[in-house]
């Protein structure tokens, strides 16, 4: 079945006769307030002009408060000439208000168009929400309560874990202890009081004298310094 080339579409049809109809009666209006020949046919064009132009704007960018502004101008313009023209106004004498109205019309709807035409969309920008800084680390040296002028590196010894013996075999050896050499490192003055106050607290708590491994552990310094500490306060 080969269908028609041209098919009659009625809601076409039912456009056309409703733009036809509001044509003729904003060119009535036109011509009733003084303004005559080719003026009073261009009146419907610029009102129909405006409505397109400011629904096409709602449709391309979306809702805006610039076209629906005009869009709502150019609706009421357009009904306004038609309800007149049903017989509510005396198009034989208009009166001078009206005759303002469509005599501003031209400069009015030129504004709106240009405004429509070239300005920018009115929609609000998404806000990025802020992240929060990374808290900055930063290290400071360890300094005796005694002397903060004197910095001491503190470090810690690796911890190696133990290993669990397997049956039957003989327990491991037991470390032999580091002993103080001649070259020991030099121990600031300040830090050899920390210890003494440290030792003296030691023997206060406990009633005996404290050994170099708790010294150590208390202060915090590698075994060398600990047991060059420990023969300058013993």
């Amino acid at each position: 079945m080969i269908r028609p080339a041209l098919r009659v579409d009625a809601v076409l049809v039912q456009a056309v006769i409703a733009g036809a109809l509001s044509f003729a009666h904003l060119h009535d209006l036109a011509a009733a307030a003084g303004q005559s020949g080719w003026k009073a046919w261009a009146y419907p064009i610029s009102v129909d002009l405006l409505l397109v132009a400011a629904w096409r704007r709602l449709r391309s960018d979306g809702p805006s408060r610039l076209a629906w502004c005009w869009f709502v101008i150019a609706l009421v313009a357009s009904l306004g000439a038609n309800i007149a023209t049903a017989g509510l106004l005396d198009l034989d004498h208009v009166p001078a208000w009206l005759r303002i109205l469509v005599a501003a019309w031209p400069a009015l709807a030129f504004m709106g168009g240009t405004l429509l035409a070239h300005s920018a969309t009115d929609h609000p920008t998404p806000e990025v929400p802020a992240t929060a800084p990374e808290p900055e680390t930063r290290s400071e040296p360890v300094t005796s309560p005694e002397s903060e002028s004197v910095p001491v590196v503190v470090t810690k010894p690796e911890e190696t874990p133990a290993l669990p013996a397997a049956a039957g075999s003989a327990p491991a050896p037991k470390p032999a202890p580091v002993l103080p050499d001649a070259a020991a490192p030099p121990v600031p003055a300040a830090l050899v009081d920390h210890a003494r106050k440290v030792a003296a607290d030691h023997h206060a708590r406990t009633g005996s004298p404290i050994d170099t491994d708790t010294l150590r552990a208390l202060l915090g310094v590698p075994p060398q310094l600990a047991h060059a500490i420990a023969a300058q306060i013993a």
